[in-house]
């Protein structure tokens, strides 16, 4: 693992704001990338979920995938008050 390496945990989301995608990953802007090219994963490439809703960053592999284990356990409802206290108007997020 790279000293400065980071590691992310995110939720996506479809246009009409109905479902919810949640995944880790070492290189955010490539994964939403490949999520929006609908490479990324069968579920977002079905229900188009290509939306970046939230995300958190992370200096330590085992702590994004942990979180992102704990996320998708959680209820649906949960989650999107999580996504709400940081994103009220569900905005789709630029990764610059």
């Amino acid at each position: 693992m790279k000293q400065d390496e980071k590691f992310y945990c995110y939720i996506l989301s479809n246009k009409n704001r109905t479902v919810l995608y949640i995944g880790y990953t070492n290189n955010l802007k490539k994964r939403i990338t490949q999520h929006e090219k609908g490479t990324g994963a069968l579920f977002t490439k079905k229900y188009n979920v290509i939306d970046l809703l939230y995300y958190e960053q992370f200096v330590n592999k085992k702590v994004a995938k942990s979180r992102e284990k704990q996320l998708k356990n959680s209820h649906k409802e949960w989650k999107w008050n999580l996504v709400k206290e940081t994103n009220p108007n569900l905005e789709t997020l630029s990764i610059n």
